[in-house]
């Protein structure tokens, strides 16, 4: 059983960015920090648990499509205004 050590808060948050939003190997940032692979694994395993819900999904559907209908009514109302100021 290898030496265990805790990883700072902001590495591990480094670490997860790089791997998620920067397209950095696993095993590429697990070399550089000195940890295992299985452990970012289990790191990102960890932040799928505050992925949105299929709730969550709807309701953001349902606010989009309220916001394009209103986007969609301000277009004609400008439009039409613009063409009785001609």
């Amino acid at each position: 059983m290898g030496k265990k050590f805790k990883i700072a808060p902001e590495v591990k948050a480094d670490i997860l960015r790089k791997v998620k939003e920067e397209g950095v190997p696993v095993a590429q940032a697990a070399k550089e920090h000195g940890v295992t692979d299985s452990a970012i694994y289990y790191w990102l395993s960890g932040t799928v648990k505050n992925a949105p819900t299929w709730a969550d999904f709807s309701k953001l559907k349902r606010e989009r499509d309220e916001l394009l209908r209103i986007v969609g009514e301000l277009t004609v109302n400008l439009s039409t205004a613009q063409k009785k100021s001609w």
